[in-house]
């Protein structure tokens, strides 16, 4: 069976250690989308990793973790990741990359700093690891696919030479930067080639074949729907599709074989970088939900960001589950709210004096004003509880609230950083 593990709003969610999770009872984990430009942090019995690029099923000694075709590859970063993991007692897990993943090329990164750089006060927040310029070549189909490493010296040199005249103007006109040459470029490609030449893969005609045979296979996603360039928050979105939908394509599967839908709520909001976020709030209330979030603070896994806190927003994440085509709700660190006496929730937004609970297109949501309820705390602590009915009446009450509200079953709960830290509500492996 294939299942997606995906993410209803900003990100952050908590897929990584769903998957960690999951993966117990899977035979093959995929990335199908983005790049090293945001995290999944994991708490396993290694001990507490970010993952950026590796599939974060990749700690069982039992599964294979393939970069699919649909991932933004830092190769650098990939092996760094690898070397970083294993040196601290983690076996050396089985890779498979696609030979239709496309590059992050040093100039990707290089014109990503360039350009938040000249926008300055207008940037969109990147985080600077190249996601948008390499995105752009790949649709404006001068990426560089990783089988094209393998071709004849002259004709790769060729490319870069077309690729590189049109970076070289940009360069020297617009940022005034020094100028890609090629030799230098074709060099580093080389090393990039012998470090993954043992990895390439098939990766489309093994999953065909692995679905034939039964396997179990996660597919994992990166960030939420929220940043989906076409149904989330354009134009501080990401620059590939966040759906499990896009699932399909970004591993090289048939659409009708994800069965199951695993789309992440945290139990309240947050969010890294710019753009609308109608539920946030600030000043010593975020600060005391953000140091006692997660495991050590909501801090972002790749920048060590401080991430923008809110409460939970049932708009948006119906919302998030209903593009990702939700079968089961992960609702994560439910633990976190233990501290506070009342917890709002929103459950509307007011535009221009009328309350919706559709969430708009971004001019109408940067008008949005958050209708809140309060619903009463549980005021104690609930790691450790492994069963549903053992929750306190409050926390319960909370989790039926928001699984009333956004419409979709919540059938996990998380109630702890570790792998361990789940409720089963009805979930069938």
């Amino acid at each position: 069976m294939v299942k997606a593990i995906v993410g209803a709003n900003w990100g952050d969610e908590g897929k990584g250690k769903i998957t960690d999770m999951l993966a117990q009872d899977s035979d093959i984990i995929i990335r199908f989308q983005g790049g090293a430009n945001a995290g999944h942090t994991i708490i396993n019995d290694y001990g507490k990793f970010a993952l950026h690029t590796l599939p974060s099923g990749i700690f069982y000694d039992h599964t294979t973790s393939i970069i699919g075709n649909g991932v933004a590859l830092n190769i650098p970063v990939l092996f760094n990741e690898l070397k970083e993991i294993t040196s601290k007692g983690v076996p050396e897990p089985k890779i498979l990359i696609s030979d239709r993943a496309q590059i992050v090329m040093p100039y990707h990164i290089l014109f990503d700093e360039y350009e938040e750089e000249r926008l300055a006060g207008k940037s969109f927040g990147s985080t600077k690891s190249g996601i948008a310029p390499f995105y752009s070549d790949k649709y404006a189909k001068v990426g560089f696919q990783v089988s094209e490493l393998f071709e004849e010296e002259a004709e790769l040199k060729e490319k870069i030479e077309r690729v590189i005249v049109q970076k070289n103007i940009l360069l020297e006109h617009l940022y005034h930067k020094p100028l890609i040459d090629t030799d230098e470029l074709y060099n580093t490609l080389m090393e990039y080639k012998e470090m993954i030449a043992p990895y390439v893969c098939n990766v489309s005609a093994y999953l065909d074949k692995a679905i034939k045979e039964g396997k179990n296979i996660l597919l994992e996603g990166q960030l939420g729907t929220l940043k989906d360039p076409d149904h989330g928050i354009y134009p501080m979105v990401t620059s590939s599709s966040t759906l499990a939908a896009y699932g399909a394509i970004g591993a090289g599967i048939p659409p009708y074989e994800i069965k199951k839908v695993v789309t992440v709520c945290k139990a309240y909001s947050s969010a890294v970088g710019a753009g609308a976020f109608v539920s946030e709030i600030f000043g010593d209330e975020a600060q005391e939900l953000r140091v006692r979030g997660g495991d050590g603070g909501e801090f972002g896994a790749t920048t060590g960001r401080p991430r923008r806190m809110g409460w939970f927003d049932c708009v948006a994440s119906k919302y998030g589950c209903r593009l990702q085509g939700t079968t089961d709700v992960a609702f994560t660190v439910v633990d976190v709210l233990g501290y506070l006496d009342e917890i709002p929730v929103c459950t509307g937004y007011e535009i221009d004096g009328e309350v919706t609970t559709e969430f708009p297109v971004t001019n109408q949501l940067e008008k949005a004003k958050p209708v809140l309820e309060v619903l009463p705390g549980w005021k104690c602590d609930i790691r450790g509880i492994k069963k549903y009915e053992d929750l306190p009446e409050n926390c319960r009450k909370y989790i039926e609230f928001v699984e009333e509200h956004i419409g979709y079953p919540i059938t996990m709960v998380s109630n702890g950083p570790g792998r361990d830290d789940i409720i089963y509500h009805g979930f069938e492996k």
